[in-house]
């Protein structure tokens, strides 16, 4: 509730007006037992007019005393919710792609929306309702007892019954509502998925597969939200038979009481209201209980995001000591002794696997990147996605990463850019630690161009501005011509103003990679990281993209991560991985010559079983 800070004056505001009309509610029993037993009895028409206007104007008081506690509610309830979506919008920004993967895209979409409307109408009720429906209960209660000691007892015994019936139904609500909200969780990811994959789902005729399984989630869905319909459904009638059978009573014992010259018919009418008024409050509260359980829920699942610790921070882990701080130890076993943190621990001299030498880091100062055995473990994972991975790149180098499916190729390149962090061993950066790095620091001097190539609705201009957001219009020319697409952009109507729309679904998978390269392009990083971007792309344009990226002034060093040995076969190194392990490091020729795993890649694409040259 820190985010209600800001409105402290409409959390106190909203529950007073909403008392000061509650107060107001309470006398309105007694006018109708003065209007009954005065005006009606003794037939005095000018007092019932009188007690009349009184109720009209408790009634237009009361009115504005709740439109004005409605307003300032609505106010806190919309401000808190604002500042919430924001702070949770900002974390999610922060957290790293180990988090995202763990938490799932629709869980944070459903935590950002539905989860946040539960939460303002919580909010909202609570400021309103908390307060007012105990004071009118017990109000009522105390003004029953005003009226007549003996009558009233009868609100005694009826309260406690009504309490343990509306509780005990509150009770068992709350963990269903809790399912409720776990299944739609599960109704929305599966229709997200559906709308994103929705190409593949019609070419290969799952639309039937798919329709049923949506149907069994559905209907998991609708069960559970009848079953707990069901529950609070129970709440009136079996608060109205207790309320019935209690009014019963108060007129049985009202009547008897008249008889008795102990209690006039007003009094018996008024407190018939009260006990009206009890029932109305005890329901509202009770559904004011269920909001407020449903919204805590949801606010617990928020919370559980915001608790949610980024792995990958801008500085360096508690107990991590930097390569800089290692790197004076004058040998291995000081190193050890200067801290505790596995980047502490390493060795950090690595094999030259194109020489068969070792190597150490003061031999050679001039590597723009370097991967001193570094192993990651994803979250939850059993076994090591990369383990003890050792290899440089000199600056302005070419690296091609290539291997198998899952061989670990976009987890080695996404290291670089911190998007996560190693297990075991470091990645450097110019000499450094990127752990040392800021994150901005170090990811402003890195083009990364993702799998999936992603755009944004809006324009050309404004896709590449992400890269750069001051590029001019001749550099976002240029880095089109770079990406061997300004010609396409050129002949649309309105060149770079052309419009995106969203995903960038009216351009073609080889238009949305190249403009993607452009946006990495435009910011002339030092480091340049395609992960399998050009997949898309016909031999020919992949050819002149590499070439254009190579004539760059100054050249970038270039991580080209490819399923295609046609794509890096003139890097200046080939790394090969083989389930998350390198199985050789060096040029086109001498891995041909000497992995074997690499071979079996080549040959597969270039040679059928025969020795004739393939189509692949």
């Amino acid at each position: 509730m820190i985010y209600l800070k800001d409105y402290r004056k409409e959390t106190v505001l909203a529950p007073l007006f909403k008392m000061l009309e509650a107060t107001l509610e309470l006398f309105v029993p007694l006018v109708v037992a003065a209007i009954i037993d005065v005006g009606i009895a003794g037939g005095d028409s000018g007092y019932i007019i009188r007690m009349v206007l009184i109720l009209v104007l408790l009634g237009a008081v009361g009115l504005a005393f709740s439109v004005t506690a409605q307003y300032f509610s609505a106010k806190a309830a919309v401000g808190f919710v604002k500042k919430l979506r924001h702070v949770l919008f900002s974390h999610i920004q922060m957290l790293s792609y180990a988090e995202l993967d763990m938490q799932g895209t629709s869980t944070l979409i459903t935590r950002l929306t539905s989860d946040m409307n539960q939460v303002q109408t919580g909010v909202n009720m609570t400021l309103r309702l908390l307060l007012r429906s105990p004071f009118v209960v017990i109000g009522a209660m105390v003004m029953a007892f005003t009226v007549d000691t003996k009558a009233a007892l009868v609100f005694a015994v009826d309260i406690p019954a009504l309490a343990v019936v509306v509780f005990g139904i509150m009770f068992a609500s709350i963990p269903l509502y809790r399912k409720v909200q776990s299944r739609l969780d599960g109704v929305l990811g599966l229709t997200r998925e559906n709308l994103t994959g929705v190409r593949v789902l019609r070419a290969f005729c799952k639309e039937d597969e798919q329709i049923r399984e949506f149907r069994q989630k559905n209907q998991s869905l609708t069960d559970t939200q009848k079953f707990v319909g069901r529950i609070s459904a129970l709440l009136n009638p079996v608060t109205y038979v207790i309320v019935n059978a209690a009014v019963i009573a108060l007129i049985w014992v009202g009547a008897l009481r008249v008889d008795m010259g102990a209690l006039t018919q007003g009094s018996v009418v008024a407190l018939y209201n009260y006990m009206a008024q009890i029932l109305t409050e005890l329901v509202k509260f009770a559904g004011l209980i269920i909001t407020i359980t449903r919204s805590i829920a949801c606010g617990n699942r928020i919370q559980a995001v915001l608790e949610t610790e980024p792995t990958v921070r801008d500085e360096a882990p508690a107990g991590y000591v930097g390569m800089s701080d290692v790197g004076n130890a004058e040998n291995f076993g000081e190193r050890e002794m200067a801290g505790t943190g596995s980047a502490a621990r390493m060795h950090f001299e690595y094999a030259d696997h194109q020489t068969g030498t070792g190597r150490t880091n003061a031999e050679d100062g001039d590597f723009a990147v370097e991967f001193c055995h570094a192993s990651l473990r994803y979250p939850e994972a059993s076994d090591e996605a990369l383990t003890d991975i050792s290899f440089s790149v000199k600056q302005g180098e070419t690296i091609g990463i290539i291997g198998g499916t899952g061989s670990g190729k976009s987890s080695l390149v996404n290291l670089i850019p911190r998007f996560y962090d190693c297990s075991r061993g470091a990645v450097l950066i110019n000499g450094r630690d990127v752990r040392e790095y800021g994150l901005e620091e170090l990811r402003s001097r890195i083009g990364v161009v993702p799998q999936k190539a992603v755009l944004f609705s809006g324009t050309i201009r404004e896709n590449l501005q992400w890269g750069k957001r001051d590029a001019g219009e001749e550099e976002m020319i240029r880095a089109l011509s770079t990406a061997q697409i300004s010609e396409i952009v050129g002949k649309k109507e309105n060149g770079l103003d052309s419009r995106v729309e969203q995903g960038g679904r009216n351009f073609s998978g080889g238009q949305r990679q190249r403009l993607t390269i452009a946006r990495a392009l435009i910011r002339r990083p030092e480091i340049l990281i395609l992960d399998d971007s050009s997949s898309a792309l016909d031999f020919a344009t992949d050819a002149a993209l590499r070439k254009a990226i190579a004539s760059l002034t100054p050249r970038p060093t270039l991580f080209l991560v490819s399923q295609r040995t046609s794509s890096i076969r003139h890097a200046d190194q080939i790394v090969v991985l083989d389930d998350g392990q390198v199985a050789g490091i060096g040029s086109h020729g001498e891995l041909l010559e000497n992995c074997a795993v690499y071979r079996e890649i080549y040959q597969s694409q270039f040679y059928g079983t025969e020795g004739e040259v393939s189509a692949v």
